[in-house]
Order: structure tokens, then sequence, then C-alpha cells
């Protein structure tokens, strides 16, 4: 059968997909909304569906095969028509989701800007967006937001597309290209009772288009500012009406952002500018030292005061190394069972380079992931298994770079390192000096220029060489260069069930996943050469009922995972939507759930030994030590010897990892509160417990509390020789105090008309102080308020879509570095004409296009202005 998909005035609807009802059996209509499809009428009449976002679904049964079909569907400004997956796991209208979710589709996806996908996702309401780099973005919903996205589970097809070592996405870096996505989904909130582990605070689920529907070849090509050139294909095509593929390639390439706030940091003892030198934010190798009177020849005047050495900026240690990248291949093979029953195998490799921070920033350099998934789905059930393999590329540190340029030999083979240069030449022309009869603060301003002048040049061929073999030695507390190489093995299955015509419906499903950790030692405890093995697994149940007249929909589900290091985990959900409206266009949802979070691979099998301390991971009986407060009273540690009892104030004491938690309440409404006018809102409140930090201390590696004699003897050493067993060591803890937050999102869209649309968003987060204590570090990471204000619509072939948005200054408590982010804006804005003969899309876009102020991360770049010019080619 063939035919054509129009608007009621008769224009064309490209895109358009036609199903036969139940079944996988599809296609999409080409440029001029034509389509074609082969099936077979044995079994009598055949029921098509025919759909296409905003406007109303249509069903059309057909006895006998047409070949001159004209199909017209009529806008629906309510979206009545838009299904979810994500929210209960089977398909469902976005209206009655009994969630807060977002969607967006196809057409809205092509018009997003931003370079990375996801930063331009920071358009919709409740999602907040950081930016690390051009193409390394986190996502977070409802506060907490961190720089690695560790409580929001990112999927492509249900498979996710965390690194196994680290257990965080790198945005969509390793993901799929634009051209192969059909849909993304959002869910805010609590989700682990369907999604299990991680689940804290969301899902995005990226749903890629079906080489069955969406045949023919699609090509994007984009260039503009920082060098930018981008470049995507993707090609489906059926072999016969039962076997079908697709294959996407994408490349990436720009001129990353690069950080240098030269503020000083919280924990840097002088204030910026200060002549005794300061540690920056973005400054490495900022070492510290503090003059001692125990040290021959030190000047009086210096004792007790702390110096620093000037370290390098983030431009100076990446050097030529700018370049941020994507390169992304991917083919899928599916097979029909049967109409309802598909086959589908696919194999993906993904590498990237950009800029990650956490602990500290790190340049990413050929990071990446291989994936390879089989799965058979029917319409109602699916069994799939996937398995997931990183490697680190060429990746470095920044810190440990800078740190060990400045422990290196002032020469070649010589004993008297940079540092020590430094501070032998701060002392002495500080002598000098104040014998000349200067001033204490001119003779510190002297000493500073004269000790800076000893300092290793960036131009001197000597950087070039000791930063070329530190970023290529992986060999922690001697190299930058990080390493691990990873496995995760997923297998799940879903089945759902109609018990009864009443409208009673069970979904029920189970998952087991495997990690396999490997980094000979450099980053996990495999010192041994055997892959650390962890895993967990767990089962769920959904059970779902509509009444009176289907306007109201009950629903409970639950879930329990167990876990190789941690106690089992039951995350329970209900909830309930009620419909008003002839049309049901008035849905009204309450929800109550539970989520928890376990701790990623590195917080529990952490060992990475740098020398000046060792990042330990915490599953075994915790571990007791002492505050690091120690390292400045000698005098306290000899008294220890004979008296013991003066450490008991100092003593730390840290349990072994259990599992973050969240406790959630949920209102909302969805609907159309007036014609053309569209609403989503909703209310939350939730309690956290457990949360995971992390805290430097002194102690033994082995978990318990060193003994006076033990602390004396490394304290020579300032508790770096690695064959002792009291270090200073850096482990993860569970924070005892509950945190309260609560907050409101609201979004209203008016379709005036196809050539003019207005959409706007406001969400508000509010992080409650009145039971934490004071200074007690939340890392909320939050705005109070932030908005965005848009429009888009189409004059003919003409498309356009322009966004405001504007996120209130906060508080960031980052592991790298705490600090105050300034109120930024950014508009973003699209342009696309369509010439239909063609096939073709002559495309222009700019994100931050005033290049107003827009650092999302505390420690990370100003993420400015970027424009290109496109055009992107459809053959069908």
């Amino acid at each position: 059968m063939a035919g054509q998909v129009l608007t009621d005035s008769g224009e064309p609807l490209p895109g358009a997909t036609v199903f036969i009802k139940g079944s996988f059996i599809g296609t999409s209509a080409d440029q001029f909304g034509k389509f074609s499809l082969n099936t077979s009428f044995e079994n009598g009449p055949v029921t098509l569906v025919f759909s296409y976002v905003g406007y109303d679904s249509r069903e059309i049964v057909l006895p006998n095969p047409e070949l001159t079909l004209t199909i017209g569907l009529s806008p629906s400004a309510t979206l009545l028509n838009e299904t979810v997956v994500s929210a209960s796991r089977v398909e469902e209208n976005i209206l009655r989701a009994p969630v807060t979710i977002d969607k967006l589709s196809t057409r809205q996806i092509e018009k997003i800007t931003t370079p990375e996908i996801l930063s331009g996702l920071g358009q919709l309401k409740g999602l907040d967006v950081s930016s690390a780099s051009m193409l390394f973005t986190s996502v977070s919903t409802r506060g907490f937001n961190t720089a690695k996205s560790e409580r929001v589970i990112q999927l492509v097809d249900y498979m996710d597309t965390q690194l196994p070592s680290l257990n965080l996405s790198p945005g969509n870096l390793v993901g799929i290209p634009e051209l192969d996505m059909e849909s993304i989904e959002i869910i805010h909130g609590p989700a682990s009772a369907l999604y299990g582990s991680n689940a804290l605070s969301g899902v995005i689920l990226f749903n890629s288009k079906d080489p069955f529907v969406y045949e023919g070849l699609s090509v994007r090509l984009r260039g503009g500012e920082r060098n930018l050139l981008d470049g995507q294909v993707r090609y489906a095509k059926k072999l016969t009406d039962k076997l079908a593929f697709k294959i996407n390639a994408s490349a990436f390439r720009a001129n990353d952002w690069i950080a240098d706030n030269m503020e000083a940091t919280r924990s840097s003892v002088n204030p910026a500018g200060s002549t005794l030198g300061y540690n920056a934010v973005n400054r490495y190798g900022e070492s510290s030292y503090t003059y001692t009177s125990s040290q021959a020849g030190t000047n009086a005047e210096l004792v007790g005061r702390t110096v620093y050495l000037p370290g390098f900026t983030e431009q100076q240690l990446i050097a030529d190394d700018t370049r941020t990248s994507s390169y992304r291949v991917q083919g899928a093979l599916s097979y029909l069972l049967r109409d309802d029953l598909k086959l589908t195998a696919e194999a993906k490799y993904a590498e990237g380079t950009a800029t990650y921070q956490n602990i500290s920033r790190f340049r990413v350099k050929g990071l990446g992931t291989t994936q390879y998934r089989a799965e058979l789905k029917s319409s109602k059930g699916f069994l799939r298994l996937y398995s997931t393999e990183d490697f680190t590329g060429d990746s470095y540190e920044l810190n440990q770079l800078g740190s060990l340029i400045q422990a290196s030999p002032a020469t070649e083979g010589g004993s008297v390192s940079y540092a020590q240069q430094f501070y032998g030449s701060y002392n002495a022309a500080y002598t000098q000096a104040r014998r000349a009869g200067q001033s204490v603060e001119a003779a510190l301003a002297t000493a500073q220029t004269a000790a800076s002048a000893t300092q290793l040049k960036t131009s001197d061929p000597r950087f070039a060489t000791l930063r070329e073999r530190i970023i290529r030695d992986r060999q922690p507390g001697r190299g930058a260069q990080q390493y691990f190489n990873s496995f995760l093995h997923d297998i799940s299955g879903q089945r759902s069930f109609r018990l009864s015509d009443a409208g009673t419906d069970l979904t029920v499903g189970a998952a087991y996943r495997e990690y396999r950790l490997g980094s000979n030692g450099i980053l996990f405890s495999d010192q041994n050469g055997k892959r650390i093995r962890n895993y967990e697994y767990g089962a769920y149940g959904q059970l779902t009922q509509t009444l009176l007249d289907e306007r109201l929909k009950l629903a409970l589900a639950g879930r329990v995972d167990e876990f190789k290091n941690f106690k089992p985990a039951f995350s329970p959900r209900a909830s309930a939507v009620y419909s008003l409206g002839k049309n049901k266009q008035h849905n009204f949802r309450a929800s109550y759930g539970q989520a928890f979070r376990s701790p990623s691979q590195t917080e529990q099998y952490l060992y990475n030994d740098i020398r000046t301390g060792l990042l330990i991971g915490n599953i075994g009986n915790g571990f007791q030590g002492y505050n690091v407060t120690l390292f400045n009273s000698p005098q306290l540690l000899a008294a220890a010897q004979s008296n013991p009892a003066v450490l008991k104030p100092y003593e730390y004491t840290i349990s072994p990892l259990k599992l973050e938690q969240v406790q959630t309440a949920e209102v909302g409404y969805k609907g159309v509160l007036l014609p053309n006018l569209y609403a989503d809102v909703s209310y939350y409140r939730s309690r956290y417990q457990d949360f995971i930090g992390a805290q430097t201390f002194v102690g033994n590696t082995d978990g318990s509390r060193p003994t006076p004699q033990q602390l004396a003897a490394g304290y020579s050493t300032a508790y770096t020789n690695q064959a002792q067993p009291t270090r200073v060591l850096f482990a993860y803890y569970n924070s005892n105090q509950e945190v309260r937050t609560q907050g409101v999102t609201a979004g209203l869209t008016y379709y005036f008309r196809k050539a003019f649309n207005l959409t706007g968003n406001y969400s508000l987060n509010v992080l409650n102080r009145s039971n934490l204590p004071t200074n007690f570090q939340t890392y909320f990471n939050t705005p109070k308020h932030k908005y965005n204000i848009g429009a888009n619509g189409a004059v003919g072939n003409l498309t356009y879509s322009v966004n405001y948005r504007w996120v209130q200054g906060h508080l960031q408590e980052m592991p790298f570095a705490v600090g105050t982010i300034r109120d930024y804006s950014t508009t973003d804005a699209y342009l696309g004409y369509t010439v239909p003969k063609l096939g073709s899309t002559f495309q222009a876009g700019v994100s931050n296009a005033f290049n107003a102020n827009n650092v999302q991360v505390f420690g990370g770049p100003q993420i400015g202005r970027l424009a290109y010019l496109g055009l992107r080619v459809d053959i069908k």
C-alpha cells in the first residue's frame, strides 16, 4: 500500500509515521509526505495508525490494499496523542504519566544548537545542566548537582551509557548522534522502583530510530566558530520485509573552552594577590610550604608563614592540546520473527576528548567505550543483554601534572627540585631584602619576584619535555596519566500482563548487573592483576488499575535489589492520576517514592596512591584515624609518646559505606488550561539520608587507628612513605545528617498558530537549612530560581526557534573547589529553511548568542558563543 500524509490544509508532513496496529511493521513519510508499506491481507482487514508530533493520531481500517491513500491529520494543540515509555516502562499517554516527565521529539532535538545535546536540555523546566567543557556535560534534577551526573541514569534504548569504571555518563560524548535520535524522555525525581540503583534523581532515556520505520540516507554537516566541524551520517534500509539494518557515524571537533578562574580557593591560606603567593582555582602545582624554626637558616620572620609556588594555568598545562572531539560509529541489524516480535543485534564504538571535573580537572583524551547489545522485543515485553567496555586513551590529570613538574629536579639528574629551589630562594631573597632595609611587605614582594624567577618557564624546552614525560607515565606519584579498563555486563527482562478487562495490568521484570574492574592497580585495588568482580541484581513489579470510566489510574510499583557489598534495598512507588474534561485534558497526579544510589565503583574499590596521599575505597570495616591538624602539631605527637590520651580529641572514625537514600512526595497537574494553552506544574518534597562525601585524615591503610609511635614515624616524611602503614588517606563516608528539600516547576506553552508559539517555564529549588549544623556542606549546588522564555514556529518552509535561559547565582560545593557561581544567562537560536525537492534543509544556529556570562561549574570555563552554518540532507 502507498499514499501521502498531509495536514488539513494539504501540506505534506515529512517524517509522519505509519504503523500496522499491534506490530513493529511501519515506515515514515518522505519529504513530500509520501509513504509505501508492504503488508499482507491474508488474515483480514489491516488497521493503520498515522502519527505526527503536534497532530492527532488517526486510525484507518483497510479491507484491501490501497496505492493512493491520502490521509489528513489535524493539529493537536493539546498534545493528546503524545506517548512516553520511560515513566512506567510501558507505553502511556504523556498527560497521564504518574510522575513529572518531559519529552523532546526529533523536530525539537534538531533545533537544539548547543554543541553537546545534553547542555541544550537546560531549556526544560527543573533540569540543571553543568558543562565542565564543550562536550562534557552533567545533568541533574531537583538539586545536588555535580559535574559527573551520578544520580541520574542516562540510557540509550535502555542501555546504560555510564563508564563502568567511574559510574558516570560523560554527557553524550560517547552516546548516539542526533540524526539517530527519535526522542528524548526525562523523568524528574526518584525512579529506583522501576530502574534500580542510581535512579536517585531521575532518568534520561534516548530512543533511537527503528530501521524498519526510518529508512534512507541522512547527512548533517555543520561548521562555525572555534574551528567547529561537525558531520553526521545515518543510513537505514529494509533488505526484506523482515530484515533491516542501520549504520550511524559522526565526527565532531572544535577548540575547547579553557577554564581560567584566578580566584583564591577557599582552602588557600593566603588571599588572591598575596606576596606569599596563593592557591588559585585554575592554577595547578601550587604546592604550599609553611616555614618552621626547625629548618636551619630559616628567617625568623617567615616562621609560621605559608608560601605558595606560582603553579601553571590550565592553558599552559594543556599546551596545544586544546581541541575537543567526539567520534562515534554504530551498526544495528533487526529481524522480525513475527510481526510483533523483533530481534536486534547492535555494536557501537565511541571515543572523545574533553575536560572533566571531579576531585581535579582531567583532560580526557581518547576516552571511550565499546558496547554490544542483543535484544528480543515484543509488544508485551523484552529480553535484553548488553556489555560495555571503557578505556582511557591518553587522559591525564592537571593537578598531578602541575605538582609533578614542580617536584622534578631543577636540572636533569639533580637532587634539588623546582619546589625546593623556590622555597630556598624565597627565604634567601627575603633575608637579603630585610638586611637592605626594606619593610616586611616590600621584602615579601622582593622575595616572591626572586623566587619566581627560579621557576621553570613554559617557554623552556625542558617544560615540554617534562610535561610529555609525566602525561605519558601512568604510575601514580610519578606520572599524571590515568588508566582504567573495565566491563559492565547487564541482562534484564520484562513482561506485561492484562489481568482483567476491567483495566488491571501487571508488569514484572528482573535484572542482573556485573562489573569487572581493571586498572592494573593504578585506580583500583587490583594489584594482583585480577579484575575485581562486583555485582547487583533485582526484581520489580508494577500493578495498575483504571477506574471510573478510565478517568482514575492507580499504580503501585516496587523493586528489591541485592548487592555484593551492601544490604538489600526496597524501592516502592505509589501513584494516582485523575483525568477531568470531555477529552480527559485535565490531569492531576500524586505520587510517593523511595530511591537509592549505590556507591560508585571508585567509592567502593578506589586505591590510588599518589605518594603524597592514598585515595582509598571504603567497603571493609571502615577507618579509624586522626584529624589532619596533627600535621601542624609536632609537639602534640611528641607528648603522645608518653601520654596517648592527648590524641583523643583528634580521633576520626568512619563506618563502611552504605546506600544513599531519598523519599519524595509529589503532586502535579498536566493538561490544557485554556484553548491552545498547555501547562505542566509540579510540587515536591524530599528527604535525603546517607549522602556520600569524602574526608582526608591520617590513618592506617588496613583501617586501624595508628599508634602514637606510627604517627611519629610517619610525621618525618609527611606520611608519604609508601612502605609504611600510616598514611594521609582520602576515603568516602556517609553523612548522618538528614537533608530536606522542596521545589516547584511550572511550564506553559501557548500554541498561538503554526507560525508562532510561546513557551516559558520556571523552577524553584529550596534547601531547608533549619535542621542543618552551621557550615554543613550539602553539595546542593542548585539555583533557587531559574526560568526559560522561548518562541518557535514555521512559516512555509522556514522554521525557527529562540530561547532565553536565566539561572540565579548559587553556592557550588564541588570536590575540586568550592565557590559561588554568579547569575548567568544564555540565548540560543535556530533557523532552518527546507527545500523539499532537494530533500535538504539549510541551517543556522547559535548558542549563547550574546556571549553573556555562562560559567556553569565553579572551576569550569566560560561557555561562550558558538555560531554555525549547516546543511541537512534526507534521501528516502
